[in-house]
């Protein structure tokens, strides 16, 4: 079962000391890595932030999450930076099994680090288990007086007495700090004020969606509107997330409402990032893929980053991106991408498709009964020479010539994009609006082996010429 969890918390930009808050401007637009990848630092390692949260102090981002061992149990609270949110520079591990007894055997989750102007401290708040099993559900505190130094282990206790799971901060404009957590074995999400020092609760100011299976929150705060974003209760796979506004922390919430398709894209809501910059603010999704989900673990999970969009200052919607455009001098945060057509073969009628969904390198692209799916949605990348590339919408890679062969018969895969001719398509007038795609690279089209009409018949190149079965028709 997924001991996996959100990673939201509250980016205390506006309450930080000046001191903390000069730093220099970041004019450049950034592309993020591809959806649904592990991303990496600046030395090419593997990012481990699973679960986690991001604070910004002067022109930095400080991304804090999980670090786990191969059994999943903790083995670091690990720091990175980033002034760009893409260049992540690893700092250190700012908590480890070493720091504390109690964490020899544990298991640390969705560590969260907020501000403190009076004291000055650094405060992470987490969830804590004992590392053999899922009964403990305790809060824990460790403090800094560096946001990437080493954390102070302060202990774990039940808050008031209640189980707490799934954990993240927030802390309002007056200074008030709060910290939600899922309850009573995840059925329940409770609201706490926290303590002046942020060091333990004062008191629970909600009880919400009780017995409603609610966990992984992240709460912010968008024109005077308080947005709390959860995710059901399915162990380590993906579900449908939800959302509930309100007008205080304290006050009635909106009923929960649906947000993103019916998995969020294969993600657990971790954290909802703030973007502020000179043309505003815009708000980042931030989720984990978890690895447990597909046979794996914590370690081997992924990152899906996407838009939030807010049609009204109460609704909230979330579309799917293959890669983002993040402005971190303007706030500008985009998707990249569209928009996506289907492309169905004029012969079977049956649509390009990415078998199973798949992200990985090398598959081979098929026909299959046209439904809609990400995986036969697809970016026709004007590249301004006469040709395109195809950009898958699920993937984020492109249709690809594989092995750059000219020969007929060769395969045509998804692979990461590049600048190749193997990956540059001119589209040709075949009539009635339909195309040919032609090859920059071979000069031969795009085709369905043998005329197949059947569901999972492979695409290859071939010599072009007037069959219907290299010819495709664009759809919205």
């Amino acid at each position: 079962m997924r001991r996996a969890w959100l990673f939201v918390l509250a980016v205390l930009i506006g309450l930080l000391p000046q001191t903390l808050l000069m730093g220099t401007a970041h004019a450049a637009t950034v592309t993020t890595p591809t959806n649904g990848t592990q991303f990496t630092d600046t030395t090419g390692a593997v990012v481990h932030a699973h679960g986690g949260g991001v604070i910004k102090v002067g022109s930095y981002y400080y991304w804090f999450g999980e670090n786990r061992n191969e059994d999943n149990t903790f083995r670091y609270v690990s720091a990175y930076r980033s002034t760009d949110l893409k260049t992540w520079e690893f700092r250190r591990h700012v908590l480890t099994q070493a720091t504390d007894p109690e964490l020899a055997v544990a298991n640390i989750e969705r560590p969260k680090v907020i501000f403190n102007s009076t004291t000055g401290k650094f405060v992470m708040w987490m969830h804590k288990e004992n590392g053999s099993d899922y009964n403990e559900a305790r809060a824990a505190v460790a403090v800094s007086d560096t946001v990437d130094g080493d954390y102070t282990w302060q202990g774990s206790f039940r808050p008031l007495g209640y189980m707490s799971r799934d954990i993240t901060l927030f802390r309002d404009d007056d200074g008030t700090g709060y910290m939600i957590s899922a309850a009573n074995n995840n059925r329940d999400l409770h609201v706490y004020r926290l303590s002046a020092d942020y060091l333990t609760v004062e008191s629970r100011v909600q009880l919400l969606w009780a017995g409603q299976l609610r966990e992984a929150p992240a709460m912010f705060k968008r024109n005077g509107v308080y947005f709390l974003l959860t995710s059901g209760a399915t162990g380590w796979n993906p579900n449908q997330q939800k959302y509930a506004t309100a007008s205080s922390v304290t006050g009635t919430w909106s009923a929960l409402q649906n947000i993103g398709d019916s998995t969020a894209y294969g993600s657990q809501t971790a954290y909802v990032l703030p973007v502020q910059g000179t043309s505003g603010t815009e708000y980042l999704y931030m989720g984990d893929r978890w690895g447990n989900s597909f046979g794996q673990n914590v370690n081997a999970s992924k990152y899906v980053w996407l838009p939030l969009e807010f049609p009204t200052d109460t609704t909230m919607t979330m579309d799917w991106f293959p890669q983002l455009s993040i402005d971190t001098a303007t706030g500008k945060v985009d998707g990249v991408g569209g928009p996506w057509e289907s492309l169905a073969a004029r012969h079977s009628g049956k649509c390009a498709d990415i078998p199973s969904k798949s992200i990985d390198n090398g598959i081979q692209l098929t026909q299959y009964t046209c439904n809609g799916g990400m995986n036969q949605a697809w970016w026709f990348k004007d590249l301004g020479n006469g040709y395109v590339q195809l950009m898958a919408k699920h993937s984020g890679k492109c249709v690809d010539v594989a092995d750059n062969s000219t020969a007929n018969g060769n395969k045509i895969i998804q692979w990461t994009c590049g600048t190749g001719t193997n990956q540059q398509w001119q589209l040709q007038d075949a009539g009635d609006g339909y195309v040919r795609l032609v090859s920059r690279l071979s000069g031969k089209c795009l085709d369905v082996s043998s005329a197949s009409t059947a569901d999972g018949a492979k695409l290859i190149q071939w010599t072009c010429g007037t069959g219907t079965n290299q010819q495709f028709k664009r759809g919205a």
